[in-house]
């Protein structure tokens, strides 16, 4: 009885040791201490500073939270075009956001707004900046139908002011997405009073901006390198201590800047569009959708609105919006958003109402052997440019620099006050496996005849992937613009690394184009009176927003 009462007592005496020292470690590594080194984080003396109190990526405004999952891609319910590029395949999608509805006239009139007044168009340095932004409001035109109505009021008539903006290439959709970037970060910024109040409003104009990667890369070429506009004013300290102030700009490790607006990639929007969470039972689909909605119909079977019809889109042959009185879509072009229910994810109109466009350059084939997450053809990898003396270099009205379009308008690359983009090279690309070069648009690219090269003299001896037209725009000495269609018979396809995928159908478009599997391209500077766009932004941190228990 002894001996057991003495072991108990030893054993209590090493519990107790034990918890002491286990408590220890636990205070020496506690909230706002380093786990690597036991020193203090964010102290106000210095040291290193970082964001240890955020919680998670806020919801982008206009946008809808999608988790990501696995899906099928490209098999459509109906093979009626017996399209090779509907082959099915098996993708998984990370999280990401997208926006609740088409970009509409007042979102993209807002974007027009703020080019007018920060790079004025009266200014020959920015003239062409502020043109290259605006829609082509004559696609609405048709050589025997009267639709100048549209042509005039559609893109800035109130009226119009919630439908989705059209007449919008694919350039200037992604140039609408890097500018909202800018604007929304630096609306944040503010917020958080890292920016000058209002300074949005007061500051931004004469060709001075705020550009979120030039911001992040040397914050006090802001404004024009105004730090009066940028250098955060910390509580208690002199003007005399500013000037030594440390951590006064906000970093990628504050947590406040969101990633960037972007296009959506085929896979992303096509997994939105479908929406099989509806669907959804533990870890499997049960059941098939053809729409985004449940069902096989194109006709609601709810009691409210039963025999409407959920998208607008084309019924037949000459029959855009059904019977006066009763309209089958309620639409005879686009129609407001929102005016269908949303699917089962909480997005408008993805199906019927405009088309859209998505990141991707359009091959006949999803090339799943090669890569089956986040699947997107259509990488150029880029870097920031440096000068001589190995500092950014941040674009001016001297150094903007512009691209010539097959159809003749001139648009801007980039924008005074953001920095200056060059392809990687081999000092990026060197002894890498996961790429090799910059451009990779052609990357495994299966189709048979795009493996010959083709070369020709609009290619100054170059191979050329796809044999398709070439449209050639060429400026003589007195900036006389002269273009040279191609009216060559012996072209082969219509395909080439400028050719953009969208999807969905339109107002203009039957049933079969409603599903969201269905897939066809147009020329990246080329717009419709059919063809919109939505932005997505990709999700940084966990998939889910609320970790579902999992007993």
């Amino acid at each position: 009885m002894k001996i057991n009462r003495v072991l108990t007592l030893q054993v209590l005496a090493a519990l107790t040791i034990s918890l002491s020292i286990t408590s220890c470690s636990k205070s020496g590594s506690g909230k706002g201490t380093s786990k690597a080194t036991g020193w203090k984080i964010n102290d106000k003396n210095g040291g290193f500073q970082y964001n240890d109190k955020y919680k998670k990526q806020v919801t982008p405004p206009g946008m809808i939270a999608i988790e990501g999952g696995t899906f099928t891609m490209g098999k459509v319910a109906d093979d009626v075009m017996h399209d090779w590029n509907n082959t099915p395949n098996q993708q998984h999608v990370q999280s990401f956001y997208m926006d609740e509805t088409e970009v509409t006239n007042m979102m993209y009139a807002e974007y027009l707004f703020w080019l007018k007044s920060v790079f004025p168009p009266a200014d020959s340095a920015y003239k062409h900046i502020y043109e290259s932004a605006l829609p082509d409001t004559l696609v609405w035109r048709n050589r025997l139908g009267y639709n100048e109505t549209m042509t005039n009021n559609y893109l800035r008539h109130p009226a119009f002011g919630e439908y989705p903006v059209v007449g919008v290439n694919w350039i200037q959709a992604e140039e609408f997405s890097k500018w909202r970037t800018d604007r929304v970060n630096e609306s944040l910024l503010e917020k958080e009073k890292f920016l000058k109040k209002d300074a949005r409003l007061t500051e931004a104009k004469d060709g001075t901006s705020f550009s979120t990667e030039a911001y992040l890369n040397s914050p006090s070429t802001s404004f024009g390198g105004s730090e009066e506009i940028v250098l955060r004013k910390e509580k208690g300290r002199t003007k005399a201590q500013e000037g030594d102030a440390k951590n006064v700009y906000a970093t990628r490790q504050s947590g406040i800047l969101l990633p960037e607006y972007r296009l959506p990639t085929e896979a992303e929007w096509e997994y939105a569009a479908m929406a099989m969470n509806g669907i959804r039972e533990y870890n499997l689909y049960k059941g098939k959708k053809k729409y985004p909605w449940n069902g096989q119909y194109t006709r609601s079977n709810s009691r409210k609105i039963r025999g409407q019809q959920l998208a607008n889109f084309k019924q037949g042959r000459g029959d855009y919006g059904g019977v006066a009185g009763w309209s089958d879509d309620g639409a005879d072009i686009t129609n407001k958003v929102k005016s269908y229910p949303a699917n089962d994810f909480g997005l408008y109109d993805m199906a019927g109402n405009v088309a859209e466009w998505v990141a991707d350059v359009y091959r006949p084939i999803v090339d799943d052997e090669a890569n089956d997450f986040n699947y997107y053809r259509g990488n150029r990898y880029m870097k920031n440019a440096i000068d001589s003396v190995g500092a950014i270099q941040i674009v001016t009205t001297e150094n903007i620099v512009y691209d010539t379009l097959s159809n003749g308008k001139i648009i801007a690359r980039n924008f005074p006050g953001q920095i200056a983009q060059v392809p990687v090279d081999e000092k990026e690309t060197y002894l890498r496996y996961n790429f090799s070069q910059s451009d990779n648009r052609d990357y495994r690219d299966g189709d048979v005849p795009s493996t010959r090269g083709y070369r020709n003299k609009e290619s100054n001896g170059a191979e050329r992937m796809y044999d398709s037209p070439v449209h050639s725009i060429t400026v003589d000495s007195l900036s006389t613009m002269n273009r040279e269609y191609d009216k060559s018979t012996k072209r082969t396809t219509l395909i080439n690394n400028d050719a953009r995928v969208y999807k969905g159908g339109s107002w203009r478009d039957r049933a079969y184009w409603l599903d969201p599997a269905t897939r066809r391209y147009y020329p990246q500077d080329m717009a419709t009176d059919y063809i919109g766009f939505r932005c997505a932004m990709s999700k940084v941190g966990p998939k889910e927003n609320k970790r579902k228990v999992r007993g």
